[in-house]
Order: structure tokens, then C-alpha cells, then sequence
């Protein structure tokens, strides 16, 4: 049934392509997206006849440009999938509607390499039902249009969402699984199988991790994969329990992630590979959660961020929350046995900096407060069947070639950084908090044009020759080493956190300045758009994810100066990731704490002495009401070392112990991680 009823939608979409039956004004566009959906048929054939499989690499290549040209940067101006042109060319009514619905369309090129007929009949009959009321009528009813999208957003929810769900905990779904383990990785035309778009990034990547010995493959994948382990063992979470791991990366690591996933295998763990959500029914905003290749258009992503606003009310949530909850009901069994994502990260491309849109698609106030409502029913869901003190994470980074001519020796450097002794760090961090625990708050205030100022009030130690509030993080979870970190207490927590610039959740901002007052932020702006209104609105999306507030839920002190001096070195301190970054200075980061859901859980640093400082005001009234205790977001912002004028413990008494001044570590016994900034001075 499923392929007659694709035999029919494409034998209608290849007549469209040629009829000239809608009005003038949008016969153009059902031509072009026709033409795509011809295409993906045609991609189809390919790979059902083996004419792929056979293909050369530049054949490959020549066809992947096809599938995703219409929005690169080159093309986009005048592409259907950009609001601009489409509200231009459409209408200021139709061209939004109609732009939202050529960018889902397009999710038809994951579907076709995944062999999934029934999601391109799904996306092949939505086009034709959209097409046929503008045969109809010239000019329909645009709310006719929205019901069209939105019964299509409720009726295949239970598909698309259950799926997510399915693939997010099932090793079965293993259709990136297979390329990796099953492919010969010499041979770089196993990237095109993928479905992603492949850039000269990609192809660089793969070919210089071609060229790493064994040796230091194993070295790459042994530190992702053990980080992995110790985080289950210093939080004393029994992994034995766990069958299976998500691992995240961007393609091109593939030789990496093999290893990796024999390691894994040694744990008991199956990997579980999915792809980035490329619907609108299963994506967050313009985030990348799961496995992808190049970004064919950051700017195309971003202003299809809130293409939502299109179905989002409060009976779609709870249809969608519905779904979510029977699909964790039916998977259970695997739900269970999930033990959380082991994430490779990529850094190094230039910076974006978005050109906000007035005719990109936009949430409302109230679908914005529903959105909030989503967030945290389903992070209550997935709790319940993936308990949060029961699974973990790892995160890592390596550079992409765009980085810069140095690319192959910053990549080095970068396993260097990632695999520094462990042990150094441990003790010197030791000593920074031993005086940290003395403390009643902590004082940070900025210099060479900073100008943050602001006391951070810190988790009193009833016990402390068994107690202490910050956690010694020595490269597990996250890595590299080198930081240490508390959950602020909130009450007593003021002040201005400023930055130059800064580069969160691959979005970059200008002179970020967030005010907090009793550790809720009370105020923010920076100066990337000529209005404030426009900036405001730029955090409230990306830092504030819709929230009216957030709190100050983690206050760290990184360490790594290593890091930060090869930042200095190749002058990559705007392109280092915030994994990297956040050791390269004080961090502080807004959201959840560093253990929400897990709050209950005994965590030790390797002294033996209990971390207690596990959560806030906020976090704490999980045990009321826990739908007011999360926010589903943690972003960290970093001050560099330079723009860093001192950071004081403050006793009880009023003593004040000096810990960095003028961006260097001046508390005795820390002085060693001085000697990388004496080095990159001379």
C-alpha cells in the first residue's frame, strides 16, 4: 500500500512540475518544488538500481550539490526556502506559510536515503493537498492553508514523534550504525550514504584522521570512551545496569566513533546513532541534536527556527505530550537500559552572527509560554523512563579545517589539550577549593574594558572536613580537564556578568551584559542589531529560551591554561567551543544546575569529600512542584583570562582571599597554572 500510494504522489507531483493551473503569482513556486520532489525520486531510483553504489566520487559529489543547492549561500537569495524571497514573491500572507512548507518538504532527502517510502508519501500528499487548493482557487483563505499544515503536524505526530522516541533508545534503528561499521573508511565515498550535506570539511576531516596512526585513533577514542565510563563512577551510578549509548558527532569522525563504538561494546554498551531532527515535528529551533554533516546554510536554519508557530497550541502539545508518553510506554524496555549521549562536537568555522527576518515565521507570546510548558512536561517524561541519577554524558571537541591554515596542527594540539594528566590538575584544583570552601561568596570583577561585577554567594559547609560545594572536574563528563565548579546559592547572588564577545549554542554576541539580582536574571542586552528590542529579543530566544528568567545555576573557575594560550596562539579564542572555553576562565552558566534531576545522588571528589552544593532555591522545589523546579536549558559564558580582573573569596569574617588578578592565578600553590601564560609571553 505504501508504495502505490507513492507511485501515485509522484506521478502527480511530476505532472505539477509541468501545468500551468494555479495562479501566476505562485505557479513558479509549485514548478521549483516540484522539481525538488522529482529529484528526490530520481535519488531514490539511484539508489535502489546501484548506480550510486557504483558511482565515482565526484559523481557523488555533483549530486549532493543538487539536493542541497536551492539553499546555499549562493542561491538562497532567491530561494522559496528563504521568508525574504518567498514573502516578496508569495505575498506577505502566503509566502511565510508556504516557505515553512518547503522547508519540511526538504526533509525528504534524510527520508529517501533511509529507504522510509511511508515519510515521503506522508510529505509527497501534504505538497499535492496544498497544490490542489490553489488549483481551486487562485487566492485561498490563508487559514485554509495553516489547517492543512497544522492537521498534518496533529495527524502524523504519533509517526514522526514515536519514531524520535523509538530511535533515540533502540540500537535496532542502526542505519548510520551500519555505514560506520560496515563500510571500508578509506574509501570516502561512504560520506555520501549518509544523506547530509557534504562540504569540503567533511572530506578534510576524514582524510587527516585517514592519515593518524592507529595508536593515535585509540588515543582519541580510549579519552572520549573512558570519560564516559568515570562518569558513571564518580557519581556511583551503576553503568552494568545500561545496554545501550547515544553517540553524537559531525561526519567525517567516522574512523573515530568506530573505535569508539568498540570500546563501548567492552561496557556493555550498543550504540544508538540517530540524526538530527530535520522536521519541524522533532527538531529544537535551529539546534543540531543527533548526527549531522555540514550546515548547507546557518542563516536557512536559523529563520526556520520557529516554523512551529504554524501548529503550536495548547491541544497540539498535549497531542504531541501524549505521544511522547505512550511511545516511552512502548519502549520502555530500551528506555531503561539508556545510559545518555557520548557527544563529539566540532569548532573552528567563522562565527555567525543571524540577519534577523520580519517575514520568518515567529512564535507569540502565548505560543511561547507553551513551548516553556512542552519543555518541561516532557523533560518530566523522559525522566520517568530515563531517570536522570541514573545516566550520564561525555562531551569532547576537535577543530574543522576551516579553522585555518594551521588546521592540521591546531587538530594536534587539540588531542594534546584533551589528553593532559589528569592528576596535575586534580591537586592544584584541590587547593583553589580548599579556599573556596572558606568562603561566604565569591566577588569577580572584569577589567580592560569588562565590566562585570558580581558576588556569587556560596553553599554553606555545616561539615567541611567532610563537605565542600565545589566539584573537581578532572576530565570525565567533560573534557578536557580543568575546571571546578558549585551550584550558587542564589539569595545574595548580584550583580552585572559582562562579556566582549562570546560564541553559545553557535550563535555569536557582542558586549553580552546580563544583570542578576538574589541569582535571577533581572536584565540583559548586547550590541548586535541596531535596536535593543532586536537584542533583547536575540537573548530572550537563545540564552533565555523563552523563559521571563532564569538563575545563575553554576559558578566555575576553569583552569586550563593550556587551552587558552593555543587559543591566543592561532588566534581561535573567538572559535573555540564553550566545552573548551568554559575552561579558559570563570564560567558562569545560566538554567538548570550541573545536576538537575540528579540531584539526590552522592557525589564525591576524589579527596573523598561529599559535594553538597547539588542545587538552588529553584531546583530545590522539585520536591513541591516539579514542574516549576527545571528549565531544560544550561548555557555557559565564559570571561577570558584578559578581560579578567580579579576573583576573591570572601570569608564569613571578612577576610579576603585573592584567587586571580589581572587574569593570572596568584592563591599559592596554583601557581603552576601560570607557566603556559609565561611561555606565550615571551
Amino acid at each position: 500500500m505504501i508504495e502505490e500510494r507513492y507511485k501515485l504522489a509522484i506521478l502527480r507531483i511530476r505532472e505539477i512540475e509541468k501545468e500551468e493551473t494555479t495562479g501566476q503569482r505562485f505557479r513558479e513556486y509549485f514548478r521549483r518544488v516540484a522539481q525538488f520532489l522529482v529529484l528526490i525520486d530520481e535519488t531514490r531510483a539511484g539508489l535502489e538500481d546501484g548506480s550510486f553504489a557504483s558511482a565515482d566520487i565526484t559523481e557523488l559529489e555533483e549530486w549532493n550539490t543538487r539536493l542541497y543547492e536551492d539553499i546555499l549561500p549562493g542561491h538562497y537569495e532567491e530561494s522559496y526556502g528563504n521568508p525574504s524571497y518567498a514573502a516578496e514573491k508569495l505575498g506577505e500572507q502566503y509566502g511565510p506559510v508556504l516557505c515553512a512548507l518547503y522547508a519540511e518538504l526538504r526533509g525528504a532527502i534524510a527520508y529517501v536515503y533511509e529507504e522510509n517510502t511511508e515519510y515521503l508519501d506522508i510529505l509527497f500528499e501534504l505538497f499535492i493537498e496544498v497544490y490542489h487548493q490553489f488549483e481551486e482557487e487562485e487566492e485561498p483563505e490563508i487559514r485554509h492553508i495553516r489547517d492543512t499544515v497544522y492537521w498534518y503536524a496533529s495527524d502524523y505526530c504519533d509517526v514522526f514523534v514515536a519514531d524520535r522516541i523509538r530511535e533515540q533508545v533502540d540500537p535496532g534503528k542502526s542505519f548510520a550504525a551500519d555505514i560506520i561499521l560496515n563500510s571500508d573508511l578509506r574509501d570516502l565515498r561512504y560520506l555520501y550514504r549518509f544523506g547530509e550535506y557534504i562540504s569540503e570539511s567533511e572530506i578534510c576531516t576524514a582524510k587527516h584522521l585517514m592519515r593518524q596512526t592507529e595508536e593515535t585513533i585509540k588515543k582519541m577514542a580510549d579519552v572520549y570512551t573512558e570519560g564516559y565510563r568515570m562518569g558513571f563512577v564518580n557519581t556511583g551510578k551503576d553503568l552494568s545496569k545500561k545496554g545501550t549509548v547515544n553517540i553524537r558527532y559531525v561526519l567525517g569522525f567516522e574512523r573515530v566513533v568506530k573505535r569508539a563504538v568498540e570500546n563501548f561494546e567492552k561496557m556493555g554498551l550498543r550504540p544508538v546513532i540517530y540524526r538530527s531532527g530535520v522536521s519541524v515535528l522533532t527538531k529544537r529551533q535551529h539546534l543540531k541534536i543527533g548526527y549531522c554533516g555540514a550546515i548547507a546554510n546557518k542563516q536557512y536554519e536559523y529563520d526556520h527556527r520557529n516554523d512551529q508557530a504554524l501548529f503550536l497550541d495548547k491541544k497540539f502539545i498535549e497531542r504531541k505530550l501524549e505521544v511522547i508518553q505512550t511511545a516511552y510506554e512502548r519502549y520502555k524496555d530500551e528506555a531503561g537500559k539508556f545510559a545518555g549521549p557520548a557527544c563529539i562536537e566540532m569548532f573552528g568555522e567563522e562565527p555567525f552572527v543571524p540577519a534577523p527576518k520580519e517575514e520568518a515565521l515567529k512564535l507569540s507570546e502565548k505560543q511561547q509560554e507553551l513551548s516553556v510548558l512542552f519543555d518541561s512536561r516532557q523533560g518530566r517524561i523522559t525522566n520517568e523512563y530515563i531517570p536522570g541519577d541514573e545516566r550520564s554524558f561525555t562531551i569532547i571537541a576537535y577543530p574543522v579545517p576551516e579553522i585555518g591554515e594551521c588546521y592540521e596542527e591546531i587538530f594536534d594540539e587539540i588531542i594534546r589539550i584533551n589528553t593532559l594528566d589528569a592528576g596535575v590538575y586534580e591537586r592544584v584544583q584541590q587547593t583553589l577549593i580548599d579556599a573556596l570552601d572558606r568562603g561566604e561568596f565569591v566577588h569577580v570583577v572584569g577589567e580592560n574594558g569588562n565590566r562585570t561585577d558580581l558576588r556569587i554567594q556560596l553553599c554553606p559547609l555545616k561539615a567541611p572536613e567532610k563537605e565542600t560545594a565545589f566539584e573537581n572536574c578532572v576530565a570525565d563528563v567533560n573534557i578536557p580537564v580543568g575546571e571546578v565548579f558549585t551550584s550558587p546559592v542564589l539569595v545574595g547572588t548580584n550583580g552585572v556578568l559582562h562579556v566582549t564577545r562570546v560564541y553559545l549554542n553557535e550563535l555569536q554576541y557582542k558586549d553580552l551584559e546580563i544583570t542578576f539580582s538574589n541569582g535571577m536574571i533581572a536584565d540583559y542586552n548586547c550590541k548586535n542589531f541596531p535596536r535593543e528590542l532586536e537584542n533583547k529579543e536575540y537573548i530572550r530566544d537563545h540564552i533565555l529560551h523563552s523563559h521571563p528568567t532564569l538563575p545563575l545555576g553554576e559558578f566555575a573557575i576553569g583552569t586550563n591554561t593550556s587551552a587558552y594560550v593555543a587559543a591566543k596562539k592561532y588566534a581561535i579564542e573567538d572559535k573555540m567551543p564553550i566545552l573548551i572555553a568554559e575552561k579558559m576562565g570563570p564560567h558562569f552558566a545560566v538554567g538548570d544546575t550541573c545536576y538537575s534531576w540528579s540531584e539526590d545522588v552522592k557525589v564525591y571528589n576524589p579527596n573523598g569529600k561529599e559535594i553538597i552544593a547539588k542545587e538552588n532555591e529553584v531546583s530545590a522545589l522539585r520536591r513541591e512542584d516539579v514542574s516549576r523546579a527545571y528549565y531544560q536549558c544550561h548555557t555557559d559564558i565564559t570571561i577570558p583570562y584578559e578581560e579578567l580582573g580579579s576573583i576573591t573569596v570572601v570569608t564569613e569574617k571578612g577576610e579576603e582571599i585573592p584567587l586571580l588578578e589581572h587574569g593570572r592565578f596568584v592563591l599559592p600553590g596554583t601557581e603552576i597554572l601560570n607557566e603556559p601564560l609565561k611561555n606565550a609571553c615571551k
